[in-house]
């Protein structure tokens, strides 16, 4: 049975994923006119150095990875409380925990960045083609409320979501170009690859537990904990919107990372009973995990 209507959003991206320098370039213009993308005293394009286009799709990407946010009943953009600490402690998005708390911020919106939030967190198949994800989110959309999006735009989704996660000189070896700044950062993080290039078939890849540091780890966790201390880390593990889904990791990654938090004094990995369980041992929020993991970096 279909459920009600629900807001969904399909390629809000003008077909363009995040460029290097693009986000780093939104928040210092946000910050000096909050109206950026919407003056009428000047051109936008010739503020942020980019296409009419390009303009839409960063307009989108700012709120879209958690940068930035519109007050109710305004076009106006201003830096969200991460995104502020983003500014201050890394602005040229060099760190490789800012791009892990980006993609996390973006893969939870189910509303905003649909296409995405649905890869990470519905999507069963580990290989697939553009076929496989097309047919799978279109099914996801009608039996969610998101009517039938129209086939192109979940096309150029999921060429967006390749653009995002797989670097050029893999995508397309033959037009890189190493001063090319057309490699999205999100694509260090090695979450997708090809299964065969040939034949464009493409698998979800686990990341190396070492680029995820604790506090990124514990961030994610306590945001999904709902206040609690005690959680099972098959929620962790299995869980829409938590750590094993949002970062594709399998059991042995998922530990390897909760056993370098609890090296570090943040949690406890409980066996009993046949119940495994993370006992978070410190009072942190989402975004006092986030400060200290900068703090940790300084």
């Amino acid at each position: 049975m279909t459920k009600g209507k629900r807001s969904m959003k399909f390629r809000a991206h003008e077909t363009f994923s995040i460029r290097k320098g693009w986000l780093s370039k939104g928040m210092k213009q946000v910050v000096k006119d909050p109206s950026v993308f919407v003056s009428k005293e000047y051109n936008p394009m010739d503020v942020l150095g980019i296409g009419s286009n390009m303009v839409k799709s960063l307009r989108y990407w700012l709120p879209a990875v958690g940068l930035s946010e519109s007050p109710k009943g305004k076009s106006a953009q201003y830096l969200t409380e991460f995104g502020e600490i983003v500014y201050k402690n890394d602005p040229y998005i060099e760190e490789i925990g800012t791009l892990w708390l980006l993609h996390y911020n973006l893969v939870k919106q189910q509303d905003v960045a649909t296409s995405w939030f649905f890869f990470f967190n519905h999507f069963q198949l580990s290989e697939f083609s553009k076929e496989d994800f097309t047919i799978a989110l279109a099914n996801y959309a009608k039996m969610n409320g998101g009517g039938e999006p129209p086939v192109r735009s979940l096309d150029d989704d999921f060429n967006c979501i390749i653009n995002t996660y797989m670097p050029r000189y893999k995508t397309a070896p033959t037009k890189d170009d190493p001063e090319s700044n057309m490699d999205c950062p999100l694509s260090e993080l090695g979450l997708i690859d090809y299964c065969n290039r040939k034949e464009k078939t493409y698998k979800k890849a686990i990341p190396a537990a070492h680029t995820i540091d604790p506090l990124i780890a514990l961030a994610i966790i306590v945001d999904n904990s709902n206040g609690r201390k005690e959680i099972p880390l098959a929620e962790i593990q299995n869980k829409q919107g938590n750590l094993g889904k949002v970062f594709n990791l399998d059991a042995i990654t998922l530990l390897l990372i909760l056993n370098a938090a609890e090296r570090e004094g943040y949690v406890e990995v409980v066996r009993t009973a046949g119940l495994d369980q993370l006992h978070i041992t410190q009072e942190l929020s989402f975004l006092e995990c986030v400060r200290l993991y900068y703090e940790k970096l300084s």
